[in-house]
This record gives C-alpha cells, structure tokens and sequence, in this order.
C-alpha cells in the first residue's frame, strides 16, 4: 500500500536519525539509567524515564530497526516469523506433545514483539490484575488501579466508552476496521450458544465469565503502531536517550550487592557500560532470565554446574515458565475469502465449566489455515480458516535451563506444555467448544466443512490435542513477581538481593494474563516507570 508521509514526518525522520548516529558514535561511560530490551515493555520504560531531560537513558536492542514492510504492514506479520526479526527459540522435544519440539517465535528489533505480532490488544481479566496484587502485596496492581492507568495510556478509536476506554494517550488503539463474513459469523454463533457479545473486548467483557468481540488491534492509519513507535520513536530526537540496535546484553556486572553496569557486545567487541541510578532488564521471559543466571543470579544449584559465581541465590529464576497453548480446528471455505486487516479480528473468551467465574478459555479466529507441523500430513483444504483455541490459564509449567557458562549459548527450554494432567481435560472441552462454535448456523453459509478435528472421541481426540497443540508465543512467568522463595522480583519489580535492578516484562508476571500479552506488556513498563521515577525522585 502506499502510505502519505508528510513533510514535518520527514524532518523528525531526519533529525531523529542523525541524533541516534551522533549518540551511538559517541557513546558515555555511564548513564544513569539503562534499560535492555526495546520490546513491548523496554520501549515503555525509556519513553517514561527520558522524560526527564535531565535523566541520561541507554536502551540496548539485540535486534535492528523496524523500518521493514514485513513489520509496518500489519497484513504481512507472519513474514517475520523465521526471520531476522525473529529469536527462534527451540523448545525441547516433549513427551506430553508426542515428542514435538514447538518453535517459539519472540521478537528480536525495535518494538520486540510488538513489531512481529498480530497487533492484537487484549488488557487481561479483572482476577488477573487483582491476583498480581496480592501476590505483590501491593494494590497498585489491582484491576482498579490498572484500569486507570489504560485508560490515561490509549487513544480509542471505536465507540466511546469512557469507564474503560481513553482518548489522549500515546498508545492509538481501533477495532478491526471493516471485517470479514467470516469474523461476524464468530460473533454470530457465540450467541447461538449463550456466549454474550460486546462493542469491544476491552471493558465489561474482561470483568466476568467472558465473551465475543471484534478484536482490538494497534494499527494507525493502516500501519502497525508497535509500542516502540507509539512510546519511543517520538523521543528519538531527545539528547538525552541512545538507542543502541544490534547490540547484545552479556550480563549484568554487580559489584557487592549493587548492579552498576552492563556488559555489551557491539559490532565484535565486548565492553562495559555503567548505570549510576538503575539497570531495567526488559528482554523477555526468555533473555531476561538468562542474563540473570549469566550475572550470577539464580538458583545455586545451576549456576554450579557451569562454574558461574553465585552473586545472589534465587532458585525462581528461569522456572514457573508458562505460555497459552493453542489447538488448531481448521473447516474448509466454501467460496475463498481473502483476509482482511490482521487475519485476526474476532476473539472470544469463555468458561470450561459453569462454575467458573473468570474464563479460562481463549479463542483466537485466524482466516486462513493454520495447522501444526503434524495435522497438516492429516490433510488441508486450499482455503479456509482457524479456530486458534487455547487453555488461557494452564497449568503446566516448565523451565530454563543452562547449557553453557558462554553468555552466547542458547538456553534449553523445558516448556513441558501440557504435563500437568488437568490441561488435557481443559483442552478437551476448548476443543468440543470450538466445534460447536464453527458449527453453528451462522458459519454455513461461509463453510464448506469441518476439516479437523471431526467426531473424534477418547484417546484419538487426545491424540489430536497433542499433535495440534502450539504455541501462542507467549512465553512469561520466568522471574516472577512475589513473597516466597521461589519469587524473583518484588512488588516494586526490584530483583531480591540486588541493589539497582529491576526486572519490567512479561516474566514478572505470577500466572500469564488471560489473553494475548503486549497489553499487560506495556501496563508493566509503565508501572515500572512509576516506580523508579518515584524511588529516584524524578
């Protein structure tokens, strides 16, 4: 598509570029914040912290620049998956998956996975936020809080809704514009079944047992407006912040119990970076935890195996790893339908049971095919479209390990998705769920048929659950936020035992949110922010 940029877009372009180059050639030998990761939370933290233009801020990005197509095209995201833009974490073969070993997409450049994803902007449920709270023992993470603090951080483009929504905050928010047949008819067969609809996902939804709506989605004018672009990109221009791209974060130094710098390696060298006020790590459940145990923070026992001095003990560190596991039920189309904005415009959320309160199902409609590695060889239509079904509160939980004391090495992740018996009995009523939603009347019109999984029964439909199941790129819950001794950060993000550090992504989070998580992404940045600007008098 063509895109109008206008002169004043240019200029600021222009001026940003020559900065960032002028501050990179010349970089300080200490600053007093450094924040490492430009994700969906990183990007949040230094918007907030440079600020202040007294506060001198580092952000170190592993990845490049979002200036792609693939990236600014919200229509052309599954481009980056595999690519340049994307880590491409393996997890281990797991029994529980019949031995499938699940790739897992995270994003690696400006704006993380907010550069790579499907846009979508899901705030978590009501039970999510208050549950952070008491874990952190702090009400500044209950949902009354929180919601606040959505409110002052969107620009809503849909229907006004005032108690939940915002108008004047950097992060511009729309519903799917225009959508599908085929996202309408989601809508349409919810209802069938008893599963009440809504203007936006966004508000009374996410209060109660769930429902169906148009998906929200960061897109601004036709373009993905990543939360790099709608935090950092504007300060680009700002003396006071340096963006460092294609630079990896080795490890934290930390001299007694303080953190006082980075250790970075640029362009093949290796050097260090000091930080006098705060060290934010924003890398990701993933690279958050492994630079963690790389600096010596961890659990005794690991960091022993491979000769890593144990700064601080925290046997949290790289466990309790959780992600929403999804189960592909592909029908067939009966006329092709091409896909409109992301692919991706209806969702729903819904109940297992009639006793739960909150939902712990999680739908996703995607309008093209998207088997997994093994159901396609089962057979796939040229055309039609994906109920993405998933268990959005799992209880299996897996883990980081170590297989080097080389700070390059690449983690083993032990996802052990579905290990814990009680995901198989969830995901066989999210599969029964999700045949009876594209089933219903309001999709004949669009369907040909039920591709898969069809009648199935027993340990056949089991069999399909393990081969089906994927992963929705999700990964968080590795340096969780909490009390115990298996905590890693407290309610103030603080690492325990270390002076100078905090941890702001989605590994702080005690269970994953219910839903996609670059919203509750971004309400971590900015609580973050909050805190250190508070501890640091900014």
């Amino acid at each position: 598509m063509t895109t109008h940029v206008s002169s004043a877009d240019e200029d600021f372009a222009r001026r940003a570029r020559d900065n960032q180059q002028r501050l990179g050639a010349d970089l300080k030998p200490s600053y007093d914040f450094i924040v490492c990761g430009a994700g969906a939370s990183g990007s949040v933290v230094a918007r907030r912290l440079a600020e202040n233009p007294d506060a001198q801020v580092l952000l170190i990005e592993a990845g490049g620049s979002d200036e792609a197509e693939s990236v600014r095209d919200p229509a052309r995201w599954p481009a980056n998956l595999g690519s340049e833009r994307d880590w491409g974490f393996q997890a281990e073969p797991n029994p529980h998956l019949n031995g499938r070993a699940l790739s897992m997409a995270m994003g690696k450049g400006l704006g993380g996975g907010s550069s790579i994803n499907v846009m979508v902007w899901a705030r978590g449920h009501r039970s999510d936020w208050d549950f952070f709270a008491a874990e952190a023992g702090d009400a500044g993470w209950s949902y009354d809080t929180i919601l606040t603090l959505y409110r002052r951080i969107e620009t809503w483009r849909g229907a006004p809704d005032p108690a939940y929504r915002g108008s004047s905050g950097p992060v511009w928010v729309q519903p799917a514009a225009d959508p599908s047949p085929v996202a309408h008819a989601m809508l349409g067969a919810a209802r069938e079944l008893g599963i009440p609809t809504f203007d936006h996902p966004n508000g009374a939804m996410m209060e109660g047992p769930g429902g169906a709506a148009i998906t929200d989605m960061l897109v601004r004018d036709g373009r993905r407006h990543s939360l790099f672009r709608a935090y950092t990109q504007p300060f680009l221009d700002r003396p006071n912040l340096t963006v460092l791209t294609e630079t990896i974060v080795r490890r934290v130094i930390v001299e007694g119990r303080r953190a006082t710098g980075v250790e970075i390696l640029r362009e093949g060298r290796t050097s260090i970076i000091g930080a006098r006020a705060e060290i934010v790590l924003s890398l990701g459940a993933i690279q958050t935890p492994k630079v963690l145990m790389h600096s010596g923070i961890g659990d005794h026992a690991e960091l022993s195996r491979f000769g890593i001095p144990v700064v601080q003990n925290l046997p949290g560190v790289g466990r309790n790893l959780q992600d929403h596991v999804s189960f592909g039920c592909l029908w067939e189309y009966a006329e092709p339908l091409a896909p409109r904005n992301t692919g991706s415009e209806a969702t729903l959320y819904w109940t297992s049971r009639p006793e739960l309160d909150a939902p712990d199902l999680l739908f996703c409609q995607v309008e093209f095919l998207v088997p997994s590695e093994r159901t396609a060889a089962r057979g796939v239509p040229a055309h039609g479209w994906t109920m993405f079904a998933g268990l959005a509160h799992p209880e299996s939980r897996g883990r980081l390990r170590l297989r080097s004391a080389d700070p390059l090495a690449p983690l083993a992740i032990e996802a052990d998705m579905m290990s814990d018996p009680a995901d198989m009995r969830t995901a066989r009523a999210c599969v029964e769920l999700c045949r009876a939603l594209g089933n219903a009347a309001a999709f004949r019109p669009l369907i040909r048929r039920e591709v898969m999984p069809g009648e199935l029964t027993g340990e056949a439909r089991d069999d399909f659950i393990r081969d089906a199941a994927v992963t929705y790129w999700h990964q968080s819950c590795t340096a969780r936020m909490g009390r115990d001794a298996m905590s890693v950060v407290d309610g103030s993000l603080r690492v325990y035992g270390i002076d100078g550090l905090r941890v702001a992504d989605a590994s702080i989070m005690p269970r994953v949110t219910t839903g996609n998580t670059q919203a509750p992404c971004a309400i971590i940045g900015e609580r973050a922010a909050e805190l250190i600007r508070s501890a640091q008098r900014l």
